[in-house]
């Protein structure tokens, strides 16, 4: 009951908020007398506001999961700069000041989703150099996460990341998971499953489970998918790397019922690389002795300020860390969840040359 109770108080806050930029932006629009019907407004405005869940009906709601999607970028950024338009308005006091104060924040609006959606689709490759116990030649690895292939982040983006990966002519390749936003239905529709056996790795693709992969609930389904990728999806499984390193692939923390680490830990000498999506523990890897431990999940923010609550949330919530001799990487993520929008992030790749020193 208590759980009812907060959800219609969410509701109603998210509904009195977006029914406050919408007034606001309903002003404006009259300040240019515009012939803009009331009623009519007010229920676009309320189907856009709820596109999103609207689009959660089913498949045949594309339209409205899209429309969603920008709204969640559109209502991040219009609840920060209302207010202050708003307030700008008040201190005027000056009809005409409306349409200039209210034209500079759609102006506003503009350049960060022009400049949003070019930092989200244009990634970059990271670069760093980690040194392990061990011996033989170098290993160079790509790390990539949150990809959330869907309609939005889609084939080409995809092909962005071969492209990139195979440029750097990697010794193996790491997807730390949200490979697909929730349903594999559109990597399979749009083909992407070509453009995934495009990857060059001297050792093989290997990627885990996120988030995302248990809300679609078809993880079975996603599982085979990659596979018939060249992605071999490792579920709480601990494989040797051609006689190189071990390689551990956690369950997403979602499944309660994911083995603990210690389980996992590799009996032999080799080095031991963990991948977990979420990085909400880097004690106890430390405590294994684990030489590289690789996370996702955060996408730094992804819009900013979100980044000042992944930093709240995460221990690491971005980047690279040292912790005794475990090397710790959290990416920011090569797609992107909801709005195709970063602001204070951009997609990425980590191009990671470890090497091998004897103790």
């Amino acid at each position: 009951m208590k759980q009812v109770t907060a959800g219609v108080s969410v509701l109603i806050i998210y509904g009195a908020l977006a029914g406050y930029i919408g007034w606001a932006v309903f002003v404006w629009l009259l300040s240019f007398s515009v012939p803009v019907n009331g009623w009519l407004f007010a229920f676009f405005w309320a189907a856009l506001a709820f596109s999103y869940f609207i689009g959660m009906i089913g498949h045949k709601w594309l339209g409205f999961t899209i429309a969603g999607s920008y709204w969640l970028g559109f209502f991040q950024y219009t609840l920060l700069l209302v207010p202050i338009a708003h307030f700008a308005v008040l201190v005027v006091d000056h009809h005409r000041e409306v349409q200039i104060i209210g034209s500079v924040a759609a102006t506003v609006l503009l350049l960060i989703f022009l400049v949003g959606t070019f930092l989200a689709y244009s990634p970059v490759i990271r670069q760093k150099e980690i040194t392990v116990k061990g011996s033989g030649e170098d290993m160079n690895i790509v790390i990539a996460s949150d990809f959330h292939l869907g309609v939005l982040s889609g084939k080409r983006h995809l092909k962005r990341f071969v492209t990139l990966s195979n440029g750097v002519e990697p010794d193996l390749v790491l997807l730390a998971g949200d490979l697909v936003d929730d349903d594999p239905i559109w990597y399979t529709r749009y083909g992407m499953s070509e453009v995934m056996k495009e990857l060059r790795s001297k050792y093989g693709v290997f990627g885990v489970l996120g988030n995302h992969e248990y809300y679609g609930k078809k993880i079975p389904l996603l599982v085979r998918v990659m596979e018939e990728s060249g992605v071999t999806i490792l579920r709480d499984e601990t494989v040797e790397i051609e006689g190189k390193c071990y390689l551990t692939g956690r369950e997403e923390r979602t499944n309660g019922n994911r083995h603990p680490i210690e389980s996992l830990k590799p009996a032999g000498n080799l080095p031991w690389i963990v991948m977990d999506h979420t990085p909400s523990d880097l004690k106890t890897p430390v405590e294994l002795n684990a030489d590289f431990h690789i996370s996702g999940h955060t996408h730094k923010g992804q819009m900013w300020p979100n980044h000042l609550i992944t930093k709240r949330v995460f221990e690491l919530d971005y980047g690279y860390r040292l912790k005794d001799s475990t090397h710790f990487l959290v990416s920011s993520g090569f797609g992107f969840w909801g709005p195709p929008i970063r602001i204070g992030s951009r997609s990425e790749l980590w191009a990671v040359r470890i090497k091998f020193q004897n103790t």
